[in-house]
């Protein structure tokens, strides 16, 4: 084993050591993701009202609440929500609304991703696949310039402490009745960035139901489900008051529907973008008079019913956009044929990565990991395609195949290295004293 380890590379040094891995690797990519933002021109990043998130950010830093996230001012809104713009808004109510509160909100977003592909080496052995895949994974993830967007980043962060803190539970006979209350409210916070983790959470609970003996599972369950409507609760009744409906955390639902389905859709959202067949307030100053007029909640209604007599209408067409939607998920922007190259890649290693390491992992493991890859894709099948809507569960996709690289990688390193290894092994008995002795 001496002549194994002195030939082992510099990237296993740290491999069983995720909180040195996670300063060394926190120490090159976020620079590297802060040094991005010098290439996007400044009028990107100076705080302004062209996208829905910012329009909100302005509005909170001018005092007028959650609103107007469209094309001209339409008041109270649930577009988005509440936690990216809150963040954001803070910003530009502290800094005002200069390019140095820009590049604080950027700089924020690149350091939550650069701790996402950071945390990836602890992650890896948590799940069993090791630390060598997790900083391989984490290097490459780390070079990818990303946009702050919608807060991706944040919801990828939510996801991996989220599937970390299931996993201990699973792996230590289930939480105390306090930390599940406190599990349920963590969840509940995180749907506040992204409300499609519900369906994640939904996954990891029924599994949890399923693995764990005993019946305090069930009072853990209903202790979990209780902080998460805790936590959603404030949110929810503010929607209440301001709309006189009731909705989960996000209005537009209806809308997005409607933009996926309807006569000349297409699958992804920049194909209808080039097109300009969508109507979307944002960008259609008609429909944004719509919801000015109507109000939000009713407006959003009114789309929902449009989309689901259309789906009603043409069934055939639904099911095609929808299978068309599933394989631009799996396999990236069809319709920018060098993206997608790279996306196949990693899905092809990710699907490699599983079928090497899953065989060897424990059955909680092996669900920590699929869960979020079969249920979180579910909502954006029906709804047409953007590439970022996968970036909250890439580091999976990398974490698989960084397996898939390490694993053979590891076998040929011990391979290459036996012989140096053997020769002094090769005459020892089972008590480790030489045969010739």
């Amino acid at each position: 084993m001496n002549g194994m380890q002195g030939a082992t590379p510099p990237l296993y040094r740290i491999d069983r050591r995720p909180g040195l891995a996670f300063l060394v690797l926190f120490a090159v990519i976020f620079p590297l993701q802060a040094f991005f933002m010098t290439k996007v021109p400044e009028e990107w990043v100076r705080p302004h009202t062209r996208w829905e998130l910012q329009a909100v950010a302005v509005s909170l830093a001018e005092g007028r609440g959650f609103s107007d996230p469209y094309m001209i001012p339409t008041g109270p809104t649930a577009h988005l929500p509440p936690i990216p713009p809150a963040i954001a808004g803070l910003t530009y109510r502290v800094l005002g609304p200069t390019l140095t509160a820009g590049r604080v909100v950027w700089l924020f977003h690149s350091a939550v991703y650069a701790a996402v592909w950071s945390l990836l080496p602890w992650v890896a052995i948590q799940v069993g696949l090791g630390g060598g895949a997790g900083i391989l994974a984490g290097l490459v993830g780390g070079a990818i310039p990303r946009w702050p967007g919608h807060a991706e980043g944040l919801m990828a962060l939510a996801t991996i402490l989220l599937m970390l803190a299931f996993l201990r539970r699973w792996t230590q006979g289930g939480g105390s009745g306090f930390g599940s209350l406190l599990l349920g409210i963590a969840a509940g916070v995180a749907f506040h960035v992204q409300p499609a983790l519900l369906l994640v959470v939904l996954g990891w609970m029924a599994f949890e139901l399923w693995w764990t003996e005993g019946r305090r599972k069930w009072v853990h369950s209903g202790l979990m489900a209780t902080g998460i409507v805790l936590a959603c609760l404030p949110w929810a009744w503010r929607n209440y008051r301001t709309f006189d409906a009731a909705f989960f955390v996000r209005s537009n639902l209806g809308l997005e529907l409607r933009m996926g389905n309807h006569d000349g859709a297409a699958a992804a959202m920049d194909v209808m973008d080039a097109r300009e067949e969508f109507r979307h307030p944002r960008t259609h100053e008609g429909e944004a008079r719509k919801v000015r007029e109507m109000g939000e909640a009713a407006y959003m209604r009114q789309a929902g019913r449009e989309a689901t007599g259309w789906i009603r209408n043409n069934p055939g067409t639904f099911v095609r956009l929808t299978g068309s939607r599933m394989a631009h998920w799996w396999l990236g922007p069809l319709y920018d044929p060098p993206l997608a190259a790279l996306f196949v890649i990693l899905t092809l290693l990710a699907l490699g990565g599983a079928w090497i390491a899953f065989p060897s992992l424990t059955t909680p493991q092996r669900w920590a990991l699929l869960i979020p890859l079969l249920t979180y894709p579910l909502i954006y099948y029906v709804v047409a395609y953007m590439p970022r809507y996968r970036a909250p569960i890439d580091w999976i996709f990398l974490l698989l195949a960084g397996a898939a690289v390490l694993r053979p990688a590891r076998q040929l390193i011990a391979i290459t290295t036996l012989p140096r290894a053997w020769p002094r092994s090769r005459y020892r008995n089972a008590s480790g004293t030489s045969a010739s002795g």
